[in-house]
């Protein structure tokens, strides 16, 4: 059985949409080797369709002289959970279909090992919702913006998570990993 490992790159403020903000703070080792660790924990990959749209030509042509994370988003096999999206093109890369809970679980008990998503933040949310998150990875990096996508917007339900590990980098983020919560 697969254990859904999300992460996410989040402002103080819980803005999560295109970090580009992040620029501004070097890329540590220490996250490097954290991401590796969770991406070296995992056999697939899930996105949501506007993530897969950015990610497909983003990493497609990247080799690991560019990024040591290439091989991972280019060989690893790909899922993407949309209702409009009738083929991807990148390699390795397969349509699930649209949103269907069942179909996610009977998905998550197929893998062996870790599925790793990023971004994907309407797919995120539903599967938060539905208890089949088993690693939230917040990046939180040390400034707030205001406005932008978040991953918990206004009006979510109440969502319980427990914290199951923290590590501070020396360019200001945190990251805080989050494991499903106790039931009220």
């Amino acid at each position: 059985m697969g254990t859904i490992k999300v992460h996410e790159f989040s402002t103080l403020d819980g803005v999560i949409d295109t970090p580009t903000w992040t620029f501004g703070y070097e890329f540590t080792a220490g996250m490097s080797d954290a991401l590796g660790a969770m991406t070296g924990s995992c056999s697939a990959i899930l996105l949501g369709r506007t993530t897969y749209e950015m990610f497909a030509p983003a990493w497609s042509s990247r080799t690991v002289e560019d990024d040591p994370g290439a091989p991972f988003f280019n060989d690893t096999p790909k899922y993407v959970v949309s209702s409009t999206l009738e083929q991807a093109d990148w390699n390795n890369s397969s349509v699930l279909g649209g949103y269907d809970v069942e179909t996610i679980r009977k998905f998550k008990d197929s893998v062996d090992g870790g599925i790793y998503i990023s971004g994907s933040a309407t797919l995120v949310r539903a599967l938060i919702a539905d208890g089949l998150v088993d690693e939230l990875h917040l990046f939180v990096y040390p400034v707030a913006l205001g406005t932008g996508l978040r991953l918990f917007p206004e009006g979510t339900p109440k969502t319980t998570m427990t914290l199951v590990g923290s590590q501070a980098f020396d360019n200001g983020v945190v990251q805080l990993i989050y494991g499903p919560g106790a039931s009220d």
